[in-house]
C-alpha cells in the first residue's frame, strides 16, 4: 500500500466520523428526503458548491479569520436564525398537512445545502483546524492528492446523505400504506432537531459575544 491510498483511507475515516455525526444537516435531509429519495444527493452538492471553495481559501491562509470570534458569532446568530425558521416552517406544514412532495425540491434541497454549510459555525471550524490539517497532509503529497482528498471527503457526504434520504422515502412510502403515524412523527422529530440545533446556534454565539465584551 502506497502513501497516497494509506493517507486516503486515513482521511475517508476521519472524514465519515464528522459526516455521520447527528446535526442540522441530518435532520434536514431526512425531512426533505420524506418528499424527495434524491434529497440527500442534492443537499450534498449544496454542500460541495460551499466545501470546495472553502478548501481553497483555507489552503490561501484564511483559516485565521474563520476563527475570530466575532466572525463566529455572526455565523452562529446567522446559523441559528436559519434554523429555527427551518424547524418552524416544517412543523407548520405537518401541522397544516401540507408534506406534499414540492415542484422545486430540488432547488430547495441544493439551497438547502449551500445555507446549512455556510451558516455552520461547527463545519467552518472543523474545516480550520481538522481538515486543513488534512488538506496540508495531503499538498504534501501533491496536487494530485489534495483534489483527491477534497472529492473523497465531499463523496463521503454524498453517500451517507444519500443512504440517509433514500431511507426516509422509503419509510414515508411505507407510512402511506401503514398510516401517517410513523411519517408524522419522524418530520416531528425533524422539527424539533432543527429548533433545538438552532437554539444551540444561538446560545454558543451569544454566549461567545459576551465572553467578548469589556468587563
Amino acid at each position: 500500500m502506497n502513501e497516497l491510498t494509506e493517507f486516503l483511507i486515513y482521511a475517508v475515516t476521519i472524514s465519515l466520523s464528522g459526516v455521520m455525526a447527528p446535526g442540522a444537516m441530518t435532520a434536514a435531509t431526512i425531512a426533505q428526503g420524506a418528499r424527495s429519495r434524491w434529497a440527500g444527493l442534492l443537499i450534498s452538492v449544496g454542500h460541495g458548491i460551499v466545501e470546495m471553495p472553502l478548501i481553497a481559501l483555507l489552503m490561501l491562509g484564511l483559516h485565521f479569520f474563520f476563527a475570530k470570534p466575532s466572525v463566529q458569532i455572526a455565523i452562529g446568530l446567522l446559523g441559528g436564525a436559519f434554523l429555527l425558521w427551518m424547524g418552524a416552517g416544517l412543523l407548520r406544514q405537518i401541522r397544516h398537512q401540507q408534506a406534499e412532495e414540492s415542484k422545486h425540491a430540488g432547488a430547495n434541497s441544493i439551497g438547502t445545502g449551500i445555507a446549512l454549510s455556510a451558516t455552520n459555525p461547527y463545519f467552518l471550524l472543523w474545516w480550520a483546524a481538522v481538515g486543513l490539517k488534512l488538506a496540508m497532509d495531503a499538498k504534501t503529497l501533491g496536487m494530485l492528492a489534495l483534489v483527491l482528498f477534497a472529492v473523497v471527503h465531499w463523496l463521503c457526504d454524498v453517500v451517507w446523505l444519500s443512504i440517509l434520504s433514500f431511507a426516509a422515502y422509503h419509510t414515508h412510502k411505507a407510512a402511506g400504506l401503514m398510516g401517517k403515524r410513523l411519517q408524522t412523527g419522524i418530520l416531528c422529530v425533524c422539527g424539533i432537531a432543527l429548533l433545538a440545533f438552532g437554539i444551540k446556534f444561538i446560545y454558543d454565539a451569544t454566549a461567545l459575544m459576551l465572553t467578548q465584551s469589556p468587563q
